[in-house]
């Protein structure tokens, strides 16, 4: 940072990956029948999101398929803006966040609390890990928008069975989702597989009628059941040849892929402006020895602003 150069004007980015992965998001359908889906890899992009924060194993899994999730959830949006997933609830992990922008910028986080983990064992569950509470699907279109939200309680054993009871209860939506996050020799990896039930029309084949489309949906939940979390997570098996060997005698079509990326959006001129909303007497019990400390929770990265440089804002207002 220039000595000369004010916070508010400061826009470097901190010191985290420039990541892209050009083929995080493989999109799907199946030729006349009234199946789509998407298959997403985060690939080097799990490791270099998940281990800005060191937490535990459980809490670090949960949040890697809460990131792919959200990934691929985000890739259905037809609009400039951002999709995220929340989860609120009275466990050890009493927040859970991730986001991903319609350019395929993801960024996410776990809040945890240590002393409450330690009770439940080595390896709580998903469940266990949120406890009773909320999730949330947020699709954002910017300022100019009114945001829309779809609330389900915490119901299900994982993250992919909360998620298909928000499909069906929020959406009124037939889905398939299944989740994988685990640390192998090459680091942190985690992936999604998403796969929804159309309506009969746009591309489904008018020789089929309401039995023959449910009979095609039947056939490929069937497939799909045969995935693998091995398979969702090897780096040496391109998703192209994955989504082949599942669906290639049901006329499988890819679609463009799209790409993922490192996003975590913190910069110095958002938090020296949040920074100038507080009253200077507050500004003056945030520093030490001089000093404010800002943490981005989504990169872990501390900023540190002088309180001198800092004014408050006008007439000591909060």
């Amino acid at each position: 940072m220039s000595a000369t150069r004010p916070d508010f004007l400061d826009h470097d980015r901190p010191p985290v990956p420039d990541l892209v992965v050009p083929r995080g998001v493989n999109p799907f359908h199946l030729r006349r029948k009234p199946v789509r889906g998407r298959l997403v890899r985060l690939g080097p992009l799990a490791e270099a999101l998940l281990t800005r924060h060191d937490h535990p194993e459980p809490v670090t899994r949960l949040q890697g398929e809460a990131l792919a999730l959200t990934a691929g959830l985000a890739s259905a949006l037809k609009y400039q803006g951002s999709f995220s997933l929340q989860a609120k609830g009275d466990g050890p992990v009493p927040m859970l966040l991730a986001d991903c922008t319609h350019t395929g910028a993801l960024r996410g986080y776990a809040r945890v609390e240590a002393e409450k983990l330690a009770r439940y064992g080595r390896n709580p569950s998903p469940r266990a890990l949120l406890g009773k509470g909320y999730l949330a699907f947020t699709c954002d279109q910017g300022p100019q928008m009114d945001r829309y939200q779809g609330i389900v309680a915490i119901e299900g054993a994982d993250l992919a069975e909360m998620t298909g009871s928000y499909f069906a209860a929020s959406e009124q939506l037939r889905a398939f989702v299944r989740l994988a996050c685990a640390r192998g020799p090459e680091g942190w990896r985690a992936a999604a597989f998403l796969m929804e039930r159309v309506a009969g029309e746009g591309g489904v084949g008018p020789e089929l009628d309401e039995a023959a489309q449910e009979e095609a949906w039947t056939t490929a939940l069937a497939l799909a059941h045969t995935l693998t979390a091995e398979e969702m997570l090897d780096d040496a098996l391109p998703p192209e040849r994955l989504l082949h060997r599942l669906f290639h005698e049901e006329g499988l079509a890819l679609d463009q892929p799209r790409a993922l990326a490192y996003g975590c959006r913190c910069s110095r001129s958002r938090l020296a402006g949040v920074l100038e909303g507080f009253p200077p007497e507050d500004l003056d019990h945030m520093a030490e020895d001089g000093t404010i400390t800002m943490t981005c929770e989504f990169c872990n990265h501390d900023f540190r602003f002088a309180r001198e440089g800092l004014r408050g804002a006008p007439g000591g207002a909060a």
